[in-house]
């Protein structure tokens, strides 16, 4: 495996470990590109609300600093991108754009958590039979893909819908569709894999075997050693080729 493009930091509340760490485990590891993506903030309508799964606004300044120092200091041992994962909410989208204005910021890549505001709002990856819930999810992803903002969608089966099984084939075909019609790859979340979560979902893969889509690991790395996990990445590979999808690895800011 080259590349990486989802890195978290402990800024986002819930992984540790050391910005330097992560770097130096991506090196052990043999990676050749390193994309730090951590839980981009946004500027809330209630402000009485805070957060506890991603940076607050206060925190971009050294978030910025921190990787591009880390990027100058080992330039000769691994490419560091900067970058975020965040949702696709339209509403909140104009005072994202401010906060990031003037930052070197890479890349995003689109997780899909919420369908609308993160305080008042559904969960996607709660269990839920409403079909409202899993149609709401993949519109919501598609025009994320539209928009032309987001590297790729991380997670992009995370949505846990119980509900009718034919009716989950047909929203996530559309979602395969258009993944595809973008040339965006479907992520393979080791941390998914290695932890049981419902993510990676065969059920998923199927459809994006029958789509012809192509597929990119995202370790989803929340402490360094997540970095190293050689067996889950092995693991992630192997799901590729037996679903048929092409493995797309190395640097896709370049493509």
């Amino acid at each position: 495996m080259l590349a990486n493009y989802h890195t978290h930091t402990k800024r986002c509340g819930h992984a540790s470990g050391e910005d330097k760490e992560y770097v130096e485990a991506a090196i052990q590891a043999g990676l050749k590109i390193l994309g730090f993506s951590d839980h981009c903030p946004w500027i809330f309508p209630r402000k009485d609300y805070v957060s506890n799964m991603r940076l607050a606004p206060s925190e971009v300044d050294g978030y910025f600093y921190s990787l591009e120092s880390l990027k100058k200091e080992y330039e000769r041992d691994i490419k560091i991108y900067i970058g975020f994962e965040t949702e696709h909410c339209p509403e909140l989208l104009p005072a994202q754009d401010e906060l990031l204005k003037g930052y070197p910021l890479d890349y995003m890549i689109m997780g899909q958590h919420f369908l609308g505001t993160e305080y008042d709002s559904v969960y996607t990856g709660w269990k839920h039979p409403e079909p409202e819930v899993l149609k709401g999810y993949v519109d919501t992803v598609i025009d994320g893909i539209r928009s032309g903002r987001y590297l790729y969608v991380a997670h992009p089966d995370l949505v846990n819908f119980t509900g009718d099984g034919q009716l989950y084939r047909e929203e996530m075909r559309r979602l395969c569709a258009a993944l595809k019609e973008a040339d965006i790859p479907v992520e393979i979340n080791i941390l998914g894999l290695s932890e049981g979560r419902q993510y990676p979902a065969k059920r998923f893969l199927e459809l994006a075997k029958e789509t012809g889509n192509k597929a990119v690991i995202g370790i989803d790395a929340h402490s360094p050693a997540q970095l190293l996990n050689a067996e889950g990445i092995a693991r992630g590979q192997a799901l590729c080729r037996e679903y048929g999808l092409e493995l797309v690895d190395g640097d896709l800011l370049e493509k």
